[in-house]
């Protein structure tokens, strides 16, 4: 069931999605490496988010709010709260991500991944991708 999906700086391994848990989570572990970030913070209406460090340090950006995750270490991001994330390090870091319910998939990722790797993503095309999968790109400077 495991799907990679490269950003580049960074990728998304789907462990579980909502096709195989009926609905109840999307669960997949995340790898930034130095340097890397979320190229869109966002918040969403429809599912929280759990991460748990693993390895390195994942910096989340939580309603502005800095969150160091280090292995064994976790964040919660509820509904409707902008977020972000980067690798403010220079090794790798990875996390494994919770979101529950499971609404997402990997199919927003794909798309998402696709449009990043062309080399000149469109903003446009990655606003329109991420409101159709329920996210919603932060104002600017949030």
């Amino acid at each position: 069931m495991a799907e990679l999906i490269d950003f580049g700086s960074f990728t998304v391994n789907f462990l579980r999605d909502k096709h195989d848990t009926d609905g109840g989570l999307d669960m997949f572990e995340l790898t930034t490496q130095p340097s890397g970030r979320m190229p869109v913070p966002h918040y969403h209406d429809s599912w929280d988010e759990t991460v748990y460090g693993v390895e390195g340090v994942t910096t989340y950006v939580i309603d502005g709010v800095d969150h160091h995750i280090g292995p064994g270490e976790t964040a919660f991001v509820p509904r409707k709260i902008v977020h972000g994330f980067d690798n403010r390090s220079e090794q790798v870091a990875k996390c494994i991500c919770i979101l529950t319910p499971g609404v997402l998939g990997p199919e927003y990722f794909r798309e998402l991944a696709a449009e990043i790797r062309t080399g000149n993503p469109d903003p446009a095309v990655m606003k329109e991708i991420m409101n159709r999968y329920g996210l919603i790109p932060a104002p600017p400077g949030k």
